[in-house]
């Protein structure tokens, strides 16, 4: 009997709210299971975001106001899962730890939403999440089975870059492998999170643990990351999942770009549609073709400036306004000038700010790899909201290690010895 599973990865990108995005991954999820999917992984940092191209205000020796402003609105869109700074491990998996006065739940809730979506739809799912824990963000990946809930969480031990300003250092104990079997088949799951992948000493701790199914969510969307994909494939002789996500610019979310983008819906924060732009009271045309604007009340000049704060907070760009000159008596005599070099520049610059935001600055790049790193699907470029799925006999593995196992006969561990802190590397029951 086959050991085949149908495997599925989620090419996406975070939404402008996490409620959206909790939203739009249950949709996904919900198409999944219209597929007969058993697995879907997700991006990393889905829930929550990846604040690709923020700057949280930072230099070396100097950080300024707005910086921390942006920290402010990143710390609020994580999620609440009701763990420890330290990570309870099976504690919370268990659901032992201290609740609330008055009973409830700790964290959000949003442990629970996601355990009911994999309920409802009995589909295993590995969603990448940006967790806050006391005053502290970490890079996370969650494990949610349909049948009994999450049976795990792992938090990234190596933030990349200046991912270090804003996530801490995860515990190398949340690299335990998870075991579970769907339709018969055992798996032993693990994920490595973006660059950790180029760690060789975190992938061996999962070699180690007869991982069978490796997942690598990632925010890496250059083209060589296919090749480590495949080379882990192979060193390890399992099957790999990577889930990139992939986003134009248009699509970050405002305080992060300081203005509405597609992904922003087009009202203020008190709920209100954005209003229509104010017109002067009158103009007069002059025989000359000039235009005399008369003087604008105060009420319409304070109904402006109340428009200029519509996105949440942040001023729009200024209009395009045309040259003017201000008489003795008041008046302002707007000059015609849409045919001069400054107009002209302008409108270009718009253009160019216009076709920008519609580039790609994340192009995906997700893919599935067989143990013998052979490319399955994928990589998957420029496709913000698409599905890669495939049928995998997991018994493939097994033919790989008659002649590699690199956790086992091919180890040498009677000579090479490998100890991480707090994880047990021998491979779970």
């Amino acid at each position: 009997m086959a050991a085949t599973l149908r495997l599925a990865v989620s090419q996406s990108h975070t939404l402008s709210t996490t409620t959206l995005t909790l939203a739009a991954l249950e949709r996904t999820v919900q198409h999944a299971k219209s597929q007969s999917i058993d697995l879907l992984l997700f991006p990393e940092a889905y829930l929550g975001g990846y604040p690709r191209t923020a700057t949280f205000g930072a230099a070396i020796g100097a950080r300024d106001p707005a910086g921390r402003d942006q920290f402010l609105r990143y710390f609020k869109d994580a999620v609440d899962l009701g763990d420890t700074p330290e990570g309870a491990g099976q504690a919370w998996v268990d659901r032992s730890l201290e609740i609330p006065k008055g009973g409830g739940v700790r964290g959000d809730g949003t442990r629970e939403e996601l355990e009911r979506i994999a309920k409802e739809s009995g589909v295993f799912l590995v969603v990448g999440v940006v967790e806050r824990c006391a005053g502290t963000l970490y890079c996370a990946v969650l494990y949610i089975c349909p049948r009994v809930g999450c049976v795990g969480k792992r938090r990234k031990v190596m933030p990349t870059g200046t991912e270090r300003l804003i996530w801490g250092q995860g515990q190398p104990a949340s690299l335990r492998a998870i075991t579970t079997t769907i339709k018969g088949v055992k798996l032993t799951l693990a994920a490595a999170i973006c660059w950790e992948n180029y760690m060789p000493l975190l992938r061996q701790s999962l070699y180690s643990q007869n991982v069978n199914l490796y997942l690598a969510p990632t925010a890496d969307a250059r083209e060589s990351w296919l090749a480590l994909m495949r080379a882990v494939a192979m060193e390890g002789r399992c099957v790999v999942l990577s889930a990139n996500q992939c986003l134009r610019e248009s699509d970050l979310p405002i305080w992060i770009t300081g203005k509405a983008g597609a992904a922003e819906e087009k009202v203020n924060e008190r709920g209100m549609q954005r209003p229509a732009r104010l017109r002067r009271k009158s103009t007069i045309e002059c025989e000359d073709g000039n235009e005399i604007a008369l003087p604008v009340p105060k009420e319409s000049v304070a109904a402006i400036e109340e428009e200029s704060k519509w996105a949440n907070g942040t001023p729009t760009p200024a209009r395009l306004r045309r040259k003017s000159t201000i008489t003795e008596d008041g008046n302002e005599i707007v000059l015609p000038s849409p045919g001069s070099s400054t107009f002209q520049s302008t409108i270009q610059e718009q253009g160019q700010t216009k076709a920008k935001e519609g580039e790609f600055i994340s192009r995906g790049g997700s893919c599935m790899i067989s143990p013998l790193g052979e490319v399955l699907v994928g990589p998957l470029w420029d496709d913000d909201n698409a599905l890669i799925v495939h049928d995998v006999d997991f018994d493939d593995c097994l033919r790989g290690r008659l002649d590699l196992d690199v956790g086992g006969s091919y180890s040498r561990n009677d000579s090479f010895k490998l100890t991480v802190a707090g994880l047990d590397l021998s491979p779970p029951p």
